[in-house]
């Protein structure tokens, strides 16, 4: 690869500012930032412009094809491709774009998971063009694909996916913000982002091995497997020597992402074998969104090039580490002015206190929402683990920030605790300045410097879901912060009132400590802390009327489609439980079973033939060997007929949140007491009667 490979293909798939102000008229171009700076309608002649301006662009660079491309509540992303040709010629083709073309397109909503929002006779849904969020090309089989992000909505106007209410949430926290800046005097603050850096972690096993897992191709993770005989106990993965296997794929990743735009920044190897993290520069919230779910879907392509499978799924493997996704979030001005940066004095940064101080109070008043917004099936596994932050919603500030909260507590705010630094007692190193507070893995949401890093999330999840609930709860905070402080006569002294009561009101949220320890889990339930342990027990959260009122009065999401969401929620656990407990029952009895009956059945013929050969002969190791490998499959096929029984029985469940019980409290159960003997199984069988691959096939055969 050249050594100004970056240069030479970033951003080339992008249908970016530079690209446009090149392609456009001037006046056009012009009239397009305008409305996208002020938030105005978008006008007709100008969309058709930039739509014929986007179409040459697109067939420059080889594009046939263009599609609207949105991220239904799937969790995934869907397109429909649309060919570029037109009907107006009979003697040649004729290709051509419109600006409604551009703006608006017509999926089928009946047919994505709506909540009850679209009936199978109510299939019409629209695409709406998110202009703040740059088309791009998409290189594959198909070809060239101009892939326009967009929003996508019901024909009734309710939100039918994960990019519209994060758009709304933008608005509703850049609104509040803003109220809250002019009282400090920046009149000159006219909007506020939220800036947002998603972390991925993700497995990559042998492609061919992947697909003799019947577990992995259908629920992404193994439903089966014994432990390998190392893992990742003696940490050597972690940071380690990149693979040559991985190193070719993380730089065939790297240049489809930096096409597109993409700030790829870091990759290494991750804690457990076969892991590996992805970690990107900042960008705002729906652009990173967007960002994030390309990545996720470019890593499963460029993995196949290589006979890789890149696996997503947030516990693929038992007994060791998951992968989980760190979204680092921020608020920043249009001037330039990170509102989470304490600045050298954090203490005297009455600016940065007051936001905090939102954050801190939005985070206690709604955890079991942030809660929710890392839940799925998968993450389940992961969550208070030791491996990932615990269940329970808490905020980590460091040493300095909680020495201010103190302060601010007791009435006498003077000092901020600086940073030293770090002698290592090697004359030919340098002395290192050391940062003013330590890091907390352990904590699910914590402050790291100028930002705050929600660290519960799982690898295959939307950060949309996250970052709309944090921009609106931030939001309705700070709502209700301007309506007090704009009402106030001395501003310096309502805003440090109002710092002090809040923080002591909500100190309780801020834990420095280890939130692994079972004494945090004692002293959390002492603090009154939720303690959420599934998805299923979060759910509810999402429909409450402390829920429903704020989003409404944030016009983020209204109360029915608050209850579409929790009942996809719901269904989509259902669904996911069911695919699992269906194919451990094929698993377990069309291979395992069939395959330790083969075994057993060599075994007992041994036996057989080494007492007709030698009567006297000591067989007792076979005949022991005999005894507990047909206990086991006594246990395994009693497990296996209780599976059946119970994931019939959870099929029969009408209600979505019982059926979602019924899978938790049950069908889980059943499925590991499945799983038990056929783990202890395989460390018996002798591994050609074996039928798929093993735990150490799969992370240390790459």
């Amino acid at each position: 690869m050249e050594n100004n490979v970056i240069e030479q293909v970033f951003g080339k798939n992008v249908f970016n500012d530079d690209v446009m102000q090149a392609k456009l008229p001037k006046d056009v171009y012009k009239s397009w930032k305008k409305t996208l700076e002020t938030g105005a309608d978008l006008d007709v002649e100008i969309a058709n412009v930039v739509a014929h301006a986007m179409k040459e662009w697109a067939l420059e660079h080889g594009a046939t094809h263009y599609t609207h491309w949105f991220q239904p509540m799937t969790g995934v992303t869907a397109e429909k491709h649309d060919s570029f040709l037109s009907p107006a010629s009979e003697s040649k083709p004729v290709l051509e774009f419109s600006g409604k073309e551009l703006i608006k397109g017509e999926p089928d909503a009946s047919s994505f998971p709506s909540g009850g929002l679209r009936a199978t006779n109510e299939a019409r849904g629209y695409t709406a063009w998110d202009c703040t969020s740059p088309a791009f090309l998409q290189e594959d089989a198909a070809g060239v694909t101009l892939c326009i992000p967009t929003a996508f909505c019901s024909y009734t106007g309710e939100a039918l996916d994960k990019k519209t209410p994060l758009l709304r949430s933008m608005e509703a926290v850049s609104k509040q913000a803003v109220r809250i800046i002019k009282l400090f005097g920046h009149e000159d603050v006219t909007k506020v982002s939220c800036s947002v850096g998603p972390e991925q972690e993700y497995f990559l096993v042998d492609r061919e091995k992947y697909l003799q897992r019947r577990d992995l191709i259908f629920s992404g993770r193994t439903l089966f497997g014994a432990s390998a005989p190392k893992g990742q106990e003696l940490d050597d993965h972690y940071f380690g020597a990149i693979k040559e296997r991985i190193a070719a794929f993380m730089k065939d990743l790297n240049k489809e992402l930096w096409k597109l735009g993409i700030l790829a920044k870091t990759q290494h190897n991750e804690v457990a074998p076969a892991q590996h993290e992805m970690a990107p520069i900042f960008s705002t919230a729906n652009i990173a969104t967007d960002h994030n779910q390309m990545v996720m879907e470019i890593m499963k392509k460029v993995a196949k090039r290589h006979g890789l499978e890149c696996l997503l799924h947030e516990k693929p493997f038992a007994g060791i580490n998951g992968s989980g996704k760190h979204n680092n979030w921020s608020m920043v001005t249009d001037t330039g002015i990170n509102l989470l940066n304490p600045g050298k004095k954090p203490h005297e940064n009455r600016l940065f206190l007051l936001f905090l101080t939102a954050v801190i109070k939005a985070v206690d008043d709604h955890a079991e929402l942030l809660r929710l917004s890392a839940s799925n099936s998968g993450n389940d596994h992961r969550l208070g683990a030791n491996e990932a932050p615990p269940a329970i919603i808490s905020i980590f500030l460091g040493e300095q920030l909680e020495n201010i909260v103190e302060q601010i507590v007791s009435g006498d705010v003077s000092s901020s605790i600086k940073g030293s630094k770090l002698d290592t007692g090697v004359h030919v190193l340098p002395v290192l300045r050391k940062d003013a507070t330590d890091r907390n893995r352990t904590s699910p949401f914590a402050f790291t410097g100028n930002k705050f890093e929600f660290r519960s999330l799982g690898s295959s999840m939307s950060i949309a879901d996250c970052n709309y609930i944090l921009n609106g709860i931030v939001a309705d905070t700070l709502q209700a912060f301007a309506d007090e402080l704009e009402k106030a006569s001395d501003f310096e002294t309502a805003t440090d009132a109002l710092i002090k009561k809040t923080i002591t009101a909500h100190q309780r949220i801020i834990f420095n400590g280890d939130g692994y320890s079972e004494e945090w889990v004692e002293e959390a339930e002492r603090r009154g802390l939720p303690n959420l342990k599934t998805m299923v027990d979060a759910v509810p959260y999402l429909v409450s009327d402390q829920t429903v009122e704020m989003f409404e009065r944030q016009n983020i999401l209204n109360r029915a489609e608050l209850e579409a969401r929790a009942e996809v929620r719901y269904e989509n656990y259902a669904k996911t439980l069911n695919i699992e407990a269906k194919t451990m029952i094929d698993m377990a009895g069309k291979q395992y079973i069939p395959a330790v009956i083969s075994y057993v059945t060599s075994l007992a013929d041994s036996i057989n033939s080494i007492k007709a050969a030698c009567g006297g002969a000591d067989i007792s190791v076979q005949e022991e060997l005999l005894t507990k490998c047909s206990a086991l499959l006594a246990k395994a096929q009693k497990a296996l007929v209780e599976l059946k029984t119970v994931t019939a029985q959870a099929a029969g469940q009408e209600d979505g949140a019982a059926k979602a019980g019924f899978f938790k409290d049950v069908v889980i159960e059943a499925m590991n007491n499945l799983r038990a003997p056929i783990d202890e199984l395989e460390m018996l069988v002798d591994q050609d009667f074996w039928p798929v691959p093993s735990y150490a096939d799969l992370l240390f055969e790459v």
